[in-house]
């Protein structure tokens, strides 16, 4: 096992920088960028012409490179039904990477990025219809790129793999994470029981102080230092991810993480231009985009490779329970989760400037039982109870506009240490959910 360990370093070392020509790389990567970008798929939202265009664009350039793809051209299909009763069909696109060790093949790694953004909507310019589209540049097609590239990377070094990779394009994550959730249940990935980890990646390719290459987790900071450390040992990479501190923002990792599965997510963060018709492809940094797929390829390599992917065999400190499964749920204060929205919550949280004197987005028209008619919007943010009691993963599930969004994750964020919930007299971790409502009276 040392000679294995110690050949395997120095193969890495001497075929990494080889993998993929710099400039080759960059042009793939903008190439992909620009393909799902264009305007001809209308922004790529759920359901819609322009997201399956994106789908058969991700199983077309995997089939390529040579991965065994897992479903047809048109994925793996769901449907999504709506609260007005529509539906909304989509899929996911999977496709594998077998493992070269008998012993650990049957065991998994995926790594996963959304296919699909916000659409497009219709405007008036003197008179004439207009369609403003949603490129989603960086908000996703930047990691579909980086899932490209980084397959290319790993199926050109055949037999460095121990564990088989999975690679999946998520279908309707903007409609609550659905092919993530799909992907995660009894229905969608057979092999479900098996996957010891989900890498996601999720707007990459950006720069500067406030968008560096960073690694979200739920993930021991311990456990995360020793798996970048393992990296740095065993791979040749020029960039190495900074581990992010705060709120997680919330992405497919979500519906592997209340598997109980081990996750991280790859970004540079959100952005000013997230979210709108200005994340163009002209704003990645490709250079930076390039560095960030090597070093995510190397990453992927390492842990499908590595024997014990985690300290003392756990990623977290235990099972995460639901509330209703807990047989002492856990206590604010010595008080339930209504005591903490209404004595916490309610009590700090401020309505941001924008959101009272300017932007309304989000928001939906009701009245109240004065008859008085005023603005409701719902936050929903989900956040775990440690089993040490302190608060942590705290992320939005729903959304309704940034500035609300922010505001809500920045009080639940500041939350004091709880008393933690017990299942047969032991302390367990909780994943709590709680809808945070603002209202407004109609100006």
């Amino acid at each position: 096992m040392k000679f294995y360990r110690i050949l395997l370093a120095v193969v890495l070392l001497a075929a990494l920088p080889n993998m993929a020509a710099a400039d080759s790389l960059q042009d793939n990567l903008r190439r992909h960028v620009e393909r799902l970008c264009d305007p001809s798929l209308l922004g790529r939202k759920a359901g819609t012409s322009g997201e399956r265009l994106a789908a058969g664009y991700l199983y077309d350039c995997l089939e390529e490179i040579g991965v065994s793809m897992l479903t047809g051209r048109d994925g793996d299909t769901f449907t999504i039904v709506c609260s007005d009763g529509s539906r909304i069909e989509s899929a996911n696109i999977v496709g594998i990477l077998e493992g070269e060790d008998q012993n650990l093949r049957e065991e998994y790694i995926v790594i996963g990025a959304h296919l699909d953004h916000l659409g497009s909507y219709s405007v008036n310019v003197d008179g004439v219809p207009q369609e403003r589209i949603y490129p989603g540049a960086c908000s996703n097609a930047s990691g579909i790129a980086s899932l490209i590239e980084a397959a290319r990377i790993l199926k050109d070094n055949a037999g460095l793999r121990r564990r088989s990779l999975v690679f999946v394009g998520f279908g309707a994550m903007e409609e609550q994470f659905a092919g993530s959730r799909y992907f995660a249940s009894e229905g969608g990935f057979g092999q479900i029981a098996n996957v010891k980890m989900m890498i996601d990646l999720d707007m990459l390719g950006r720069g500067g102080s406030t968008n560096q290459f960073e690694i979200y987790s739920p993930l021991q900071s311990g456990t995360l230092t020793s798996l970048i450390n393992y990296v740095a040992a065993n791979e040749s990479v020029t960039t190495r991810p900074a581990l992010h501190s705060g709120w997680v923002f919330p992405s497919d990792f979500l519906a592997f993480d209340q598997a109980g599965i081990p996750c991280v997510t790859f970004s540079t963060g959100t952005f000013r231009e997230y979210r709108t018709t200005r994340d163009t492809p002209d704003m990645l940094l490709y250079d930076n985009l390039a560095a960030e797929t090597v070093y995510i390829a190397a990453f992927s390599r390492s842990v499908a490779c590595k024997v014990s992917l985690m300290e003392n065999g756990s990623a977290v400190s235990g099972r995460l329970y639901a509330l209703n499964e807990c047989d002492v749920q856990p206590q604010f204060l010595r008080h339930d989760v209504r005591y903490f929205m209404d004595n916490w919550v309610y009590k700090y949280l401020k309505y941001p400037k924008k959101s009272v004197t300017e932007n309304t987005e989000g928001f939906e028209r009701t009245t109240n039982k004065r008859g008085e008619e005023i603005l409701r919007a719902v936050v929903h943010v989900s956040f775990i109870i440690e089993a040490d009691g302190n608060v942590s993963n705290v992320a939005v599930d729903r959304g309704a506009n940034d500035a609300l969004d922010d505001e809500a994750l920045r009080v639940v964020e500041a939350s004091p240490k709880w008393k933690p919930g017990e299942v047969d007299g032991r302390k367990v971790r909780t994943k709590i959910v709680i809808p945070v409502e603002y209202r407004l009276k109609k100006r």
